[in-house]
């Protein structure tokens, strides 16, 4: 199966804010950023759109031209609890450094860890392949965690890379898996 993954665009947050699972808005820039993926998207057809159920996802869809796409909830972000809407350096919760010095499987107070998230991920993946033929290609239309665990799981790179270097807003990623 070949999956599409596609980033959203840039939001309307500021920098160093812990947004998650919020509802944000995308920033101004959007029908340029926007434009951008459709052209990256035109010489693809896809078989199944899948998006995250957040309307930064589902507007990047919608103007791709898939305003039927699926929602499920297993492509939304990591949700960050009760650090949603916070800047990271503000956050004062005693559980903090324990996150920070085990991201992936300390969850944030009151959210999931990223192994819950690379999880729910990866249902969805174990789902979509008894749905859809081997040949098929599906869009997921998502945001960089699970394009983190996508690309950990299907092309082999390390978290400590991919956190380091995560996919921008606008990526489109191809995988065959």
């Amino acid at each position: 199966m070949k999956l599409i993954l596609i980033r959203h665009t840039s939001v309307a947050v500021p920098w160093g804010v812990c947004y998650g699972q919020t509802d944000v808005a995308l920033a101004a820039t959007f029908p340029e950023e926007a434009a951008k993926v459709m052209a990256k998207l035109d010489t693809h057809a896809f078989d199944r759109v899948y998006t995250s159920p957040l309307s930064r996802c589902v507007k990047l869809a919608e103007f791709c031209g898939f305003p039927d796409a699926v929602r499920d909830p297993r492509l939304m972000e990591m949700n960050f609890g009760k650090w949603e809407m916070q800047p990271y350096d503000k956050i004062f919760d005693p559980h903090l450094q324990e996150w920070f010095d085990d991201y992936m499987n300390v969850a944030p107070t009151d959210g999931e860890s990223a192994m819950e998230q690379r999880s729910r991920f990866l249902e969805f993946i174990d789902n979509l392949r008894k749905e859809v033929p081997e040949d098929a290609s599906v869009a997921l239309f998502t945001h960089g965690g699970i394009l983190i665990h996508a690309l950990n799981a299907f092309a082999g790179k390390s978290y400590e890379e991919l956190f380091t270097a995560m996919p921008g807003y606008g990526s489109v990623i191809e995988l065959n898996i």
